[in-house]
């Protein structure tokens, strides 16, 4: 197959290899990698602020400061805005895309975490975790429009076309379909046998999410129907998904150091291809779909104290991996 945006020729599914590391440094840990293609640029939370990275060079260009748990990003495309999620203030930040200056704080909930961007409604959606609910805002205006009861913890979203967005609900294992313009949920349904979905991917083409499950599987499901069609083994410890539609792969990172790749045969049938051996704690990934670049975080952890998961980030060791295409 052939990419339009790359040229680059695919006989067969590519296996991945890390082309770059880069030492980013700072203190704190991090959460979501959120890619922007059209500004080759990637935004990364870090705990009391969002780095904003240029693709090409690695560089820090920009930084949204004032953040109070640092989780999700959001550009909103043709609004000039971001949109940034502070979980220990229960707010999203507004800012500029250009300047990354806070233009407002809007009100939020407990535990906001991912937020997405629908560009057929113009709104933003917020995933609040321990509130069970979504923060719906006017990506224009930056005002506030509801909050909207989920029946569950949501996790990651995806934004599919004609106006719907598809939600985990780790702790019912569940997907939820959600109608952007009247901000209402319509549909639910299990992921069994995946449990703790959090990860979320989606192909609009053949109309597939992808639920990375801390269970250690990913479930795909066709939201037409709102079925699971079909399961692949994937690492321990997922928190990012992605899905290529250039390469017909899907991706799960994980936390035990591993890059799950699993190709689409067809819409309903896939196997894993590839797990690629990634520094332990690289649990998030961002794709460009454009260049078929994958980035992971990493960064070196203390010793593990009695009672916490794990050690804290050793300062100056956090890193921005590559990860590509095998060129051999």
């Amino acid at each position: 197959m052939m990419t339009a945006a790359t040229g680059v020729a695919y006989s067969q599914s590519p296996t991945y290899e890390i082309t770059q590391r880069h030492l980013l440094g700072g203190s704190g840990g991090w959460d979501y990698v959120v890619p922007d293609p059209a500004g080759h640029r990637l935004f990364i939370a870090r705990e009391t602020r969002v780095l904003v990275i240029n693709e090409d060079s690695a560089k820090q260009i920009g930084e949204v400061d004032n953040i109070h748990g640092a989780h999700g990003t959001a550009i909103a495309t043709g609004t000039g805005h971001g949109f940034a999620t502070s979980s220990e203030d229960k707010s999203v930040v507004m800012f500029d895309a250009q300047t990354y200056k806070e233009l407002k704080r809007i009100p939020a909930a407990e535990d906001a975490d991912a937020i997405v961007f629908d560009p057929v409604s113009e709104r933003v959606f917020s995933l609040n975790g321990d509130a069970n609910s979504s923060t719906v805002i006017d990506a224009k205006s930056g005002e506030f429009i509801t909050n909207l009861a989920l029946g569950g913890k949501p996790e990651y979203a995806a934004v599919a076309d004609g106006g719907k967005l598809y939600a985990n609900l780790m702790d019912k294992n569940e997907v939820i379909e959600i109608d952007t313009k009247s901000a209402t949920v319509t549909r639910r349904w299990p992921t069994a046998p995946c449990q703790m979905p959090v990860s979320m991917a989606i192909d609009t083409a053949h109309h597939r999410l992808f639920s990375g499950c801390r269970s250690g599987v990913m479930a795909i499901s066709d939201y037409d129907t709102g079925k699971v069609v079909a399961t692949v083994p994937i690492g321990k410890g997922v928190d990012g998904a992605g899905y290529d539609p250039g390469t017909l792969n899907a991706f799960a990172s994980n936390a035990d150091g591993s890059l799950t790749v699993i190709h689409q045969d067809s819409p309903d049938q896939y196997h894993v291809i590839q797990s690629l051996a990634t520094p332990v704690g690289s649990r998030n990934m961002g794709l460009n779909m454009l260049t078929h670049r994958i980035y992971v975080v990493s960064a070196k952890f203390g010793p593990v104290t009695p009672g916490v998961r794990r050690g804290p980030v050793l300062p100056n060791t956090f890193s921005l991996l590559v990860i590509a295409p095998s060129s051999k």
